[in-house]
């Protein structure tokens, strides 16, 4: 069997793998044993396969490390719209609680209520900024 035949099978596998696990790093990988099997085709020696592997594939996972660190932060599970669909949802407060909470009717059900922020809780419209438990968060609209 041909050097370049076992870089494309280990590629190919590592894509499997990626598709099972869902670890985008490991398609980084793959694209270095892509490099090295073209390498093979190209007529290199083991040594140059080895290398362009290990420097396509780690180079591509250090550059996808990178751009990642550069992006947004994304927001923790109790405050993100893609976790909870709830996030952004508009709610009615009639009143406030001494304690700061409130009861608001959400969804055919009362919910205890929490505002979020320094300003001093008011009655009408808020938004779901987040929700703890059975808590919601609410900030004013």
């Amino acid at each position: 069997m041909a050097e370049s035949t076992l870089w494309w099978l280990l590629a190919g596998a590592a894509v499997a793998i990626e598709l099972l696990t869902g670890t985008f790093y490991l398609l980084m990988l793959a694209v270095g044993l892509v490099a090295a099997a073209l390498s093979a085709h190209a007529g290199a020696s083991l040594t140059l396969q080895l290398v362009a592997a290990a420097a396509m594939g780690g180079g591509s996972v250090v550059a996808w490390y990178r751009i990642r660190q550069r992006g947004p932060v994304d927001p923790k599970a109790s405050a993100n719209r893609d976790v909870n669909l709830d996030i952004g949802e508009a709610v009615h407060v009639d009143a406030w609680h001494a304690d700061g909470t409130a009861t608001v009717k959400y969804r055919g059900a009362n919910w205890t209520a929490a505002h979020a922020g320094d300003a001093p809780p008011c009655a009408g419209l808020h938004r779901i900024v987040e929700i703890q438990g059975s808590h919601l968060i609410l900030e004013k609209t």
